[in-house]
């Protein structure tokens, strides 16, 4: 169980930000669903609950998801049900239960780049960006590329608004439990998107995937064949889930079926 010396209820961002630069040992909270799995000491833990951080709203060509959005409100909202056939809703919607569900926040979630997530393949196979405080906007691939922590504030998630198909995949021991690797698939005019997660190392786009399958004229077995060995090209490591040989070979099953969902 984390623990921290003092409790700081922001109620502006910049308030929340000056005071996440006084010490190293501060920190924001989200849903602290993940950190009650840590045995760290904090000096300052700053609260977001009262900045109206948690929506979904639809606006001109993006979708904005606020960094207190709950895991149950992607699952049930109508907007994101509607965007690639709810492959966001659908990386979701077996995390545990709907109570932890109702904790777990998108903003902590996609900050911390959880290699174990499900819901950041499934943002990284769309075109996706985060909002940061000082930073501003930079795009999800490009943030999760960074290594260590980086010290802002994530306030939202934007979501290009294209029409197109989507479908996640995922293999787990049981049904509530982590994945052991999975994989989102969209398809739009703009081509497909190919992310594979839970390597088990944060997850990454597809490219040779992607490229062969973007510039081919037909998709048709073999073409989809080609680009699920074409997986290679990401690596893959063991821990106490499975091998980096099953997760290899795994993935590509899981690929395959996603790209023969969004055709």
């Amino acid at each position: 169980m984390f623990s921290f010396s003092k409790f700081y209820s922001a109620s502006t961002l910049q308030e929340a930000y000056d005071e996440l630069l006084k010490n190293k040992k501060n920190i924001i909270l989200g849903g602290t669903s993940y950190l009650r799995m840590e045995n760290t000491n904090y000096n300052t833990a700053i609260d977001l609950s009262n900045l109206s951080l948690s929506y979904i709203r639809e606006e001109d060509n993006f979708i904005h998801i606020g960094a207190m959005t709950s895991f149950r409100d992607v699952e049930v909202s109508p907007i994101i049900n509607n965007l690639f056939s709810g492959v966001l809703s659908s990386s979701v919607e077996h995390i545990i239960g709907v109570q932890f569900r109702n904790n777990v926040t998108v903003g902590a979630t996609v900050f911390s780049k959880y290699g174990f997530s499900d819901l950041i393949p499934a943002l990284l196979a769309m075109e996706t960006t985060v909002v940061l405080f000082n930073e501003g906007e930079i795009s999800l691939e490009d943030y999760l590329a960074r290594e260590g922590k980086t010290r802002d504030i994530l306030v939202e998630i934007k979501i290009r608004k294209v029409e197109g198909k989507g479908s996640f995949q995922s293999i787990r021991k049981s049904k509530t439990d982590y994945a052991i690797t999975n994989t989102a698939v969209t398809k739009s005019q703009d081509g497909f998107r190919v992310a594979v997660g839970v390597r088990p190392s944060k997850a990454v786009l597809a490219y040779k995937a992607m490229e062969i399958l973007n510039s081919a004229d037909e998709i048709n077995e073999d073409i989809i064949n080609e680009a699920c060995e074409a997986l290679n090209e990401i690596k893959y490591s063991s821990n106490m889930r499975g091998t980096g040989e099953y997760r290899a070979a795994v993935s590509k099953v899981l690929v395959k079926k996603a790209i023969m969902e969004v055709l």
